[in-house]
């Protein structure tokens, strides 16, 4: 991640405004010289939720949710680490600088965010106001896009002529370079300077706080050069493979009830989120792959439905998306939507009601799988039954979760009517148990990582208003105790800022990180309550189970030396005689007087 100074960490800390920060998603009221709310964490009918004015940090006297500004977006919002800090920088109109060691690459995405902005209130004006954004708007009402719809979306037009948005930007003192990078520039080989998009309707893509990153292209026009849709090109800000259209509408709804509709089409989306779908997104520009689903997985979507178009090629993306969901363990539903029409259509044609109703009869995953192949393969042949079966077997081994691969076999032989030992259920292959093992630490369960994160958290949520934790931490443990790297990290930036007197707020000691564990250990910290009343209590405890569990690393590896067999006598019998001592010398957490 990005490494930023100081200073400007600090001036972010001043500016931040909690309650701000956290009325703008939940409803805060007065009391006293607090604020209280139901707690978003938990299900509550008496607010016990409590901002204190001036304070940093919020509690929950229900649940024990505790955190700052940082861990409420993080948790709320599920967003990642950088992704809440810029945010919050951006809010509140702090320039995170970069650190001297960090090469500046190019323009910084405050600058690039706000040419994409201006351009997308350029483009909504053309559609709205302009003369030849008439043809365009007429287009978009044929297609029962009312002015609500272009309205809340900000809908636009870009006009032919292919240098007006330079033209504006330009005035506005936005450089060549600044443009070019945010894609809405581009070069041709003499030298000449056009706006990328012309004559096209204009879709705003946004990130997931709402950010304009990039844009959709629409031709309402045989005549207009190109494709159906053109997307912005790859930007430091607008990367496809991770972007999930419409989510800035959707991100609270799919957090909170665990739960995403996808389908294909931008339109489709906005529409089902115009009529109160608001859990739905859609792949950008390319196909729906890894990272989309990865982006889904953050913000802990549990179950996944597909409303695909009603065609051969809707029900292909349909297996290949479901696939990658399967993989990963989310339970996967499939909508399928009559032959040749989208969810836009129907949602015109029979309403919201009518898709309400189809939406509570999908087909599970693995029936719509087998379904799909048995109109390429007669099952009432033993070899085609038995190449779908071995099509649909291979698939399913190569999911991550043995729970979910055994199930899944069960389920297959029945649905194509085999026993269930010819499909190898009760006999999960090696390979999914060790890719389960490289997956340690990363998806799968690492008590390590649990337990380190434990320490952490209590540290950094609590440790501000007790510095006796500080102490007692430092005299018991050091950075090289610790197992999981990128904890071991984090705790050595903890002693070292502590030892200077500097800030030991996360928001310090998480910048200096680096690399694709910090979004993940700075969640797991945030993730979980902790009860400050027991701050101390939690300490001890979580401190003795870290030296007992190295004591006992530290045991076993003598052991296993001397059961090697591969030392001389004397050099098994001094350790031997270490092991002794060793387990005599159960460790305990010293406490400084």
């Amino acid at each position: 991640m990005p490494l930023y100074t100081k200073e400007s960490l600090d001036l972010l800390r001043q500016r931040i405004d909690l309650p701000e920060v956290i009325s703008a998603h939940i409803d805060l009221k007065k009391a006293g010289s607090s604020f209280k709310a139901l707690c978003p964490f938990h299900e509550e009918k008496s607010p016990s939720f409590i901002v204190n004015r001036g304070d940093s940090h919020y509690h929950c006297f229900g649940c024990s949710a505790h955190g700052d500004a940082i861990a409420f977006l993080m948790n709320h919002l599920k967003m990642g680490f950088t992704e809440a800090v810029e945010s919050l920088a951006e809010k509140f109109g702090v320039v995170l600088e970069r650190d001297d060691k960090v090469e500046n690459t190019g323009p910084s995405k405050t600058v690039l965010k706000e040419a994409m902005q201006l351009a997308c209130r350029f483009y909504h004006f053309m559609l709205l106001h302009s003369e030849e954004g008439t043809k365009a708007l007429q287009y978009l009402y044929k297609r029962g896009i009312d002015l609500d719809f272009i309205q809340r979306f900000e809908v636009g037009f870009a006009p032919r002529q292919r240098n007006a948005l330079y033209k504006i930007l330009k005035s506005k003192e936005l450089s060549d370079p600044v443009l070019q990078t945010a894609g809405l520039l581009s070069l041709s080989e003499d030298g000449t300077k056009r706006d990328f998009f012309s004559d096209r309707i204009m879709f705003p893509i946004r990130d997931g706080m709402g950010n304009v990153i990039g844009f959709s292209g629409r031709k309402f026009k045989e005549e207009t050069f190109g494709g159906k849709y053109i997307n912005t090109s790859e930007t430091p800000l607008f990367k496809k493979s991770h972007v999930l259209f419409g989510l800035s509408y959707s991100r609270k709804t799919i957090a909170k009830e665990k739960k995403a509709l996808v389908v294909e089409g931008q339109i489709d989306c906005l529409r089902l989120i115009q009529e109160g779908f608001d859990y739905t997104v859609a792949g950008q520009g390319t196909a729906f792959g890894e990272g989309h689903v990865r982006e889904l997985l953050n913000l802990g979507v549990q179950k996944v439905y597909l409303a695909l178009d009603g065609d051969t090629a809707g029900e292909e993306a349909a297996v290949k998306i479901g696939d990658l969901f399967q993989k990963k363990g989310i339970e996967v539903w499939v909508v399928p939507l009559p032959p040749k029409q989208d969810p836009d259509t129907l949602l015109r044609e029979r309403g919201a009601a009518w898709f309400a109703e189809h939406l509570q009869k999908p087909t599970d995953y693995l029936t719509f799988l087998v379904g799909k192949l048995a109109k390429t393969h007669n099952l009432d042949s033993p070899s085609g039954k038995n190449a779908l079966t071995e099509s649909v077997v291979e698939k399913i081994r190569a999911w991550e979760h043995p729970v979910m691969v055994h199930e899944s076999l069960r389920k297959l032989a029945l649905l194509v009517q085999v026993p269930e030992e010819l499909i190898g259920v009760g006999n999960i292959q090696t390979t999914v148990v060790r890719k389960e093992e490289r997956l340690q630490g990363k998806e799968g369960v690492d008590a390590d990582k649990i337990l380190e994160s434990d320490l952490l958290r209590i540290l950094f949520l609590a440790g501000q208003k007790m510095q006796k934790l500080f102490t007692i931490a430092k005299a018991n443990l050091l950075p090289n105790h610790l197992r999981v790297p990128v904890c071991q990290r984090l705790y050595a930036i903890f002693l070292e800022a502590y030892e200077k007197g500097d800030s030991t707020d996360l928001l310090s000691c998480a910048a200096g990180l680096e690399g694709e564990d910090e979004s993940g250990i700075v969640l797991d910290i945030m993730s979980r309550k902790i009860q400050i009343e027991k701050a101390e209590e939690s300490l001890l405890s979580t401190l003795r189970r870290i030296l007992q569990r190295n004591w006992m690393e530290e045991r076993e590896m003598i052991k296993q030396k001397i059961h090697s067999g591969r030392l001389e006598e004397e050099e098994a019998l001094e350790l031997a005689k270490q092991f002794d001592a060793l387990k005599r010398q159960v460790p305990e957490v010293v406490i400084p007087g």
